[in-house]
Parts: C-alpha cells; structure tokens; sequence
C-alpha cells in the first residue's frame, strides 16, 4: 500500500512540474516538421516542436510584405502595376500592366489571396525596387531578433536558395505585425472588394485562410502558403477570454487541425493573469514613497493555475536623496518591479513618480479611490 501511495504521489509532482514547462515534440500529436504557439502579448512559448530549424516559408513571407506596406506611410498612394508584378509565377490577383490600383487594395490582395503580383508591386513601390524591398525586408527581421531568417523575395517562392526561417522567428514577426491595427485588420478580414480598371464590377477576394472563413470560432487571422519545396506553411492568430495566441507550422500535411489542436490547448490551459495592474502602486512602506509611486502598464503573463501560486514581484527603489525636496525634484523613474516565475524572470517594469512630468495611465486616479474605498471597507 506505502509503494502505491509513494508512486500516485510522485506521478502528481511530475504533472505539476510538466505544467512549468512548454510542451514538445509531439505530446500534441502535431503533424509539421517545425511548430510552435505563443501568447502573443508576452511571447511566451507554450508549445514548440523543431521551432529553430531553418527552413523554407512559403507565402507566410507575405506577412513581413505586408506589414512593412503598412508601416510605409502610403496606404492611401497610388501604384502603378509593372510588367514584372503582372508576371509573378503561382497565385496571383490578375493585376494589369500600366493599372492603378492603391496600396492598401495590394495588401488585402497579398493576405486574402496571396497574390505574388501584389507582392512584387508592393516591394516595387515601397522599396523602390524588389532588390531595395528585400533590403528592408532583412533590416527588418534584424531588427526584430529574427536571428535564423533571410528573405530574398517578397512573396515566398522557391526562386532563391537563400529564402528560409523558423517557426519561432516567424511568431516574433506575427507577435509584431499584430500589434499594429491595421495589420490587425486586413489579417482578420474575410472578404474584401477593390476596384477592377477594366470592368464594371469590382474584385472581389475572399480570405483563403479556411479558420478566419469557418472552420475555427476563435480565429482572428494569419496567413496560408504552399510551395512544393517547402509544404503546407501557416500562421495563424486566436483570442479567446482575453487570451491571444499564434501558432506557426512548417511543412504541416494536417495544418488546419493541428492550428484548432493547439490554440485550443492554449485556451484550456492558460489564463492571461494581470499580475500587477497599471496605476498607483499601494502597500508602499517607505512614507517618502507612499501613494507617489505608478506603473505605466498592466503586467500579463499567460499562467496555468499552478503557475498561479508560484508568482513573485518584488520592488526595488532608489534611496530618497536629501536634494528632493519637493516633487518635481524626484526623477521621472525610481525604481523597478521585477516579477519572476520559480527562478524565471517574467517581466521588469520602470516605476514612475508622480512628480507631475510623466502622465499616469488613465483610470489611475479612480482606480487609487477604488482601492482605498475597498481598503476601508475592510476588503482586500
């Protein structure tokens, strides 16, 4: 009886322990080669399968397209459409030679239907040339911490040998290009209407990405490609109860359900939790300090419920100095609150003094009276 007890007991600590950790290999039974999900607020990896190999991409290229397009300033501008765009192997929008069309319709065209076209007149225009695109493209994923990706088109074709990334490199860049609202929007959009030069109706484009379209309630987007060198590729994003989660596969013969599978597995077993809420910090010790001291932003971590307990934060704050003698003395910054998970480091966050030069967040105020309301109430 002692030896059953003593074995239900330690396959309880390793349950426990498998909870800290994110899943791999194929514990979800995932069908890609590469494959990872990510919360996309903190970018903390909750499931990751091969997901530093580098490999080919396909059109999810295009989000790195797009989101540059987006982040030109030209959404509004006009681009005339060259013979090479019109000339761009694979799926196309059936641009024309010499047409205006405006580099926001592109993008819809380069999400919704992966248009290699578009791809090519995006690069032209907002590069100057596909070769200055590629350029930016690189800069860019340098920028990001994209460490084991280069791109050498914009749209993901199997032209060039020296074309890849990984499953984590390509969740950075969605975790980036969604924090962007008008990323955010194309990404989501199921169909989209452009102005066709040549005829009396208008193009219309529906989303290939069968999620966002039907099969997935909690889908907010992503991007769909397919080369014959590098497989079934796809991103996908998801919300659910405040939770947001990207999922990236690579060579995935079964993308559709593994993308449901994994977010899915995400949903059941996390919760996003607002460790520390922006505003007035209370319980401050130090008189000098107390009621002065704010941060500027909600601290969320996806945690499982017994992550939960296992959370710390501890705040660490300069000496007050005898020169501060009134508010507007104290420097903009004192501090930092270090928030940790078992010996993990999860977030560090600036603490601020309201010495009346930085602007607190909103709802900082009402959110001080509603802790001293509560406070006096006798509720914590």
């Amino acid at each position: 009886m002692w030896h059953w007890k003593r074995s239900i007991a330690g396959a309880m600590i390793c349950v426990l322990l498998l909870t800290l950790l994110p899943l791999h290999s194929s514990a979800l039974g995932v069908s890609a080669r590469s494959a990872i999900l990510i919360e996309q607020e903190s970018g903390r990896i909750l499931f990751e399968k091969d997901a530093h190999t580098k490999r080919r991409i396909a059109s999810i290229t295009k989000i790195m397209t797009a989101i540059l397009a987006v982040e030109s300033g030209k959404m509004d501008e006009m681009v005339k459409v060259s013979e090479r765009a019109t000339k761009a192997e694979g799926s196309t929008v059936y641009l024309q030679k010499g047409e205006k069309i405006k580099l926001e319709d592109l993008v819809y065209g380069l999400m919704l239907r992966s248009g290699n076209d578009s791809a090519v007149a995006i690069a032209e225009y907002v590069g100057g040339s596909l070769e200055g695109f590629v350029f930016l493209m690189n800069q860019k994923a340098a920028e990001l911490g994209m460490l084991n990706t280069e791109f050498a088109n914009p749209h993901g074709l199997d032209d060039h040998e020296n074309h890849y990334s990984t499953a984590y490199d390509m969740a950075i860049l969605t975790k980036y290009a969604m924090g962007n609202p008008t990323y955010q929007e194309i990404a989501g959009t199921e169909i989209h209407r452009a102005p066709n030069p040549n005829e009396k109706w208008d193009r219309v484009w529906k989303n290939k990405n069968k999620l966002l379209t039907g099969l997935y309630q909690y889908s907010t987007g992503g991007k769909t490609g397919y080369t014959t060198r590098a497989k079934r590729t796809l991103v996908s994003t998801a919300a659910k109860d405040g939770l947001n989660t990207i999922v990236v596969t690579i060579n995935d013969p079964n993308d559709w359900q593994d993308h449901i599978n994994l977010h899915n597995y995400a949903f059941k077993a996390y919760e996003l939790a607002n460790i520390k809420p922006k505003g007035t910090l209370q319980n401050i010790n130090d008189e000098f300090y107390r009621n002065k001291l704010f941060i500027k932003r909600d601290v969320l971590f996806p945690l499982s419920p017994v992550e939960e307990e296992k959370v710390h934060v501890k705040i660490s704050l300069q000496q007050p100095k005898g020169e501060w003698k009134k508010d507007q003395h104290v420097p903009d910054v004192v501090g930092k609150m270090l928030v940790t998970l078992e010996d993990d480091r999860i977030a560090e966050v600036p603490i601020y003094y309201d010495n009346g030069n930085v602007e607190k967040p909103k709802g900082a105020f009402w959110e001080l009276f509603r802790n001293l309301f509560f406070a006096s109430n006798g509720v914590n």
